[in-house]
């Protein structure tokens, strides 16, 4: 009777202990709080613990495990399992997915931002691109339209952007060159202390940032119109954890995919969205509208440029720079 009473002792930690190993914890570097830009991180952490019962935890930290421009870095050495970035803080690094952030794409909503950025990350070159740093594409953080929220005068024209220091990064960055503005490249977190300082002048972000990381708090003018571009910020995990994920869990993570990008889009559209005429008018911010003869020029002067230059420099770097723009731009004139 002890033997079998042992035996059964026995048999009984070996279960536990074998449940005990199959759960798994992974850390998610984000950075800044929790926003709208990042629902769809925390909705797929919510997902996934459902799912499994609790045995995949995705533990998410905002700053603590990296900063924002260095997330794909600690992607790469497995410092971390998940993480967000912007493809315009290192373009260098990730130039397959930078098509995404040319001015004057024509992107009308996020559910078309995100069904291109998805085509994008299923790409062939991309995943080849994004492999370099030991990294996997899972979703894109689909982001509205930039516009400016600025200090001092408010410009009556686009020709009133001539020598102002904006932050914007990526294409948005170099359409404002177009323009005569001298645009400035820096992580969300530092843009408030350089507007009070004033580093910049003025700070291109989507409305969500804008709220988020205090540009309205300061600010005297938005623009309303100008709609040069979005930055594209996908999540990525570190591509050996998730190959090591049992097959329930990985089923779980890449099978809320889709419902956490839902979620994501609907929390912008309904919440975000409703949230920012309401911030602007209490906060008494003058919105400035440019005339439709004035964008048609900047759009002239912006977009096909801009695209030459991102194809021809990338087709030198040995990309399918061509296939990859008109993959793009054929997904938007079909919609």
């Amino acid at each position: 009777m002890r033997k079998l009473l042992g035996r059964t002792a026995v048999a009984a930690l070996t279960m536990a202990f074998a449940g005990e190993a199959m759960a798994t914890e992974w850390n998610v570097s984000l950075w800044g709080k929790r926003r709208a830009f990042t629902e769809h991180v925390e909705k797929l952490a919510e997902l996934v613990s459902e799912k499994t019962g609790g045995e995949f935890t995705l533990n998410i930290s905002y700053g603590g495990l990296s900063k924002n421009k260095e997330n794909l870095d600690g992607i790469e050495i497995g410092a971390f399992e998940m993480a967000q970035f912007c493809a315009g803080y290192h373009r260098d690094k990730n130039p397959s997915i930078t098509v995404l952030e040319l001015p004057f794409l024509g992107v009308t909503s996020l559910e078309q931002e995100v069904e291109l950025s998805m085509a994008v990350y299923q790409h062939p070159a991309a995943q080849e691109d994004l492999a370099r740093w030991n990294a996997t594409l899972l979703m894109p953080s689909p982001l509205p339209q930039y516009n400016l929220v600025g200090v001092g005068e408010a410009p009556e024209s686009l020709a009133d952007f001539e020598g102002l220091s904006v932050r914007a990064t990526g294409g948005i960055g170099n359409a404002m060159e177009t323009v005569g503005a001298v645009p400035t490249s820096m992580s969300a977190t530092e843009v408030r202390q350089a507007m009070d300082s004033g580093v910049v002048k003025a700070v291109a972000f989507a409305p969500h940032a804008h709220m988020s990381f205090g540009t309205v708090e300061n600010g005297t003018w938005w623009t309303t119109n100008l709609n040069p571009g979005t930055v594209n910020c996908p999540v990525v995990v570190n591509t050996d954890a998730l190959n090591d994920l049992p097959e329930d869990q990985r089923a779980a993570l890449l099978g809320s995919v889709d419902e956490a990008l839902a979620h994501y889009v609907e929390n912008y559209n309904s919440n975000t969205m409703a949230a920012w005429g309401p911030a602007l008018e209490e906060k008494g911010i003058a919105q400035v509208t440019f005339s439709d003869e004035e964008l048609a020029a900047f759009k002239d002067a912006a977009a096909a440029p801009a695209a030459a230059a991102w194809i021809e420099d990338n087709t030198a770097r040995g990309l399918p720079a061509q296939e990859l723009y008109d993959l793009v731009t054929g997904m938007i004139a079909n919609n």
